[in-house]
């Protein structure tokens, strides 16, 4: 199953290009707009590392063999 990063991957390669092709086609000249599309590309890759970042799951307490009785 892809997760989120596996997404962001995907994305920025297509962010820019897309966006870069866009405003080409659009009649922005190349200069301008590859650097739109790249600053899109790192909007994902700062919000991939930034504000989701991946982290570890917290470690589980230790079982320390002590069970209080039902009684």
């Amino acid at each position: 199953m892809a997760s989120y990063y596996d997404f962001v991957l995907a994305l920025i390669p297509l962010s820019l290009l897309g966006v870069a092709g866009f405003f080409t086609g659009v009649g922005l000249d190349l200069t301008l707009a590859v650097p739109l599309g790249a600053t899109v590309a790192a909007g994902f890759i700062g919000h991939a590392m930034f504000v989701r970042a991946p982290i570890e799951a917290p470690a589980a307490a230790p079982d320390r063999g002590f069970a209080p009785s039902a009684d």
